[in-house]
């Protein structure tokens, strides 16, 4: 019985080289033994199967680590459930061209498709909604209903796009594959540029008696509700990934994603600065000058608030912990409270007497020191 070599050996790196230094392995190999290149060579059309079989382990993170761990699992012993890549794992050749051209030499995958039963299932497009949130919401969490509209498997057809009672046949122009290879000629030889089967669209089936349902498509719109439950601590642009959400593939394709972007919606008191509220709070002369004890309202509730007497406007107090929480819950910020002065616009002759009373207090007088910058001006000006 042969034995497998090991992968890192394949590749001609060793046990501690990177991702990238992996891919360059790959790419530089693949490129040597790709079989455009070696017509006829069974020698090297095995060496780029044998290449291709261990760039998918050891490019993959959890694959990898099992490797790392346990090597090849040992014949008889049949592979680990979904270790996928080695242990029972039969690499072909049409799984390493499609590993050359889809992920490893140019980056990547072919996004929104999925292997399955040798042909290229279409997965269905993601969507995308936004959601507009309180800063009263955003502070406790919520649990939302959104409405959805997309596209969901017929139920007619069970997403198969055939007329209930009939089947579906292979498509004759890529025999089931999905795909469909052409070949160009470059500088470096010549490649092989694997595409989506034009006349089954990646499906490898096609359907002679459609369902007339969804029209062959396997896929209706619909309107649905979906539930959501959003942490407390977000900020406007986050969003939240609902996996399978989205509109449903043709045919049976996987379903796509709905991502749920977080919106603030402006509030009618309070302004967000990270974790922290701002509020501006508005006192009269005599509530600063001698201090008071007010409520002043917070995201959960009413809070006391303490003023001091000679609190000056401009001023900011903090109340500690009655702001937003983190998103992950490590502290809460505070509720900043802007200190503003009211200044009544209309006065009774009683009120006047008072103030004017005032004005020739020694208290209410501005200290000499503050006005020397003015008079330092006038001086140098000669005035």
């Amino acid at each position: 019985m042969t034995t497998k070599r090991d992968y890192y050996e394949i590749l001609g790196i060793d046990r501690s080289a990177s991702a990238e230094d992996i891919k360059k392995a790959y790419r530089k190999l693949a490129m040597q033994y790709h079989p455009d290149r070696n017509k006829g060579d069974a020698a090297a059309e095995e060496k780029f199967k044998e290449v291709g079989e261990a760039y998918a382990v050891l490019s993959d993170s959890d694959k990898k680590a099992r490797y790392d761990r346990f090597g090849h699992v040992t014949p008889g012993m049949g592979p680990e459930p979904g270790a996928g890549g080695y242990g029972g794992f039969e690499f072909d050749l049409s799984d390493a061209l499609r590993q050359f051209m889809e992920g490893g030499l140019f980056g990547g995958g072919v996004f929104g498709r999925e292997r399955g039963g040798g042909s290229t299932r279409v997965r269905g497009n993601d969507l995308q909604i936004k959601l507009a949130l309180t800063l009263e919401e955003i502070v406790s969490g919520v649990k939302k209903k959104l409405k959805v509209k997309r596209y969901a498997p017929c139920k007619e057809c069970s997403g198969s796009g055939a007329r209930k009672g009939t089947t579906q046949k292979t498509c004759s122009t890529c025999h089931g594959t999905g795909q469909v290879r052409q070949v160009s000629s470059t500088f470096l030889g010549q490649f092989v540029n694997i595409q989506t089967c034009p006349q089954c669209h990646g499906q490898g089936k096609v359907t002679s008696d459609p369902c007339p349902n969804c029209k062959g498509e396997g896929r209706v719109r619909e309107e649905t509700v979906v539930n959501v439950e959003i942490p407390a601590g977000v900020s406007a642009g986050q969003y939240l990934t609902l996996r399978g959400e989205g509109n449903a593939g043709p045919n049976g394709g996987p379903s796509g994603d709905l991502v749920v972007v977080v919106d603030e919606q402006p509030h009618e008191h309070f302004v967000r600065d990270g974790d922290n509220v701002i509020y501006p709070l508005t006192l009269t002369i005599p509530q600063l000058v001698l201090g008071d004890e007010v409520e002043v309202p917070t995201l959960t509730g009413l809070a006391r608030l303490k003023i001091e007497p000679g609190t000056e406007p401009g001023r900011v107090l903090r109340m500690r912990g009655k702001g937003l929480p983190s998103l992950h819950g490590y502290h809460n910020g505070d509720q900043l409270v802007e200190i503003h002065l009211h200044v009544p616009k209309k006065l009774s002759s009683r009120e006047k007497d008072l103030l004017n009373e005032l004005r020739n207090s020694d208290n209410f007088r501005v200290p000499s020191g503050s006005g020397g910058f003015f008079k330092r001006s006038k001086e140098s000006f000669g005035s």
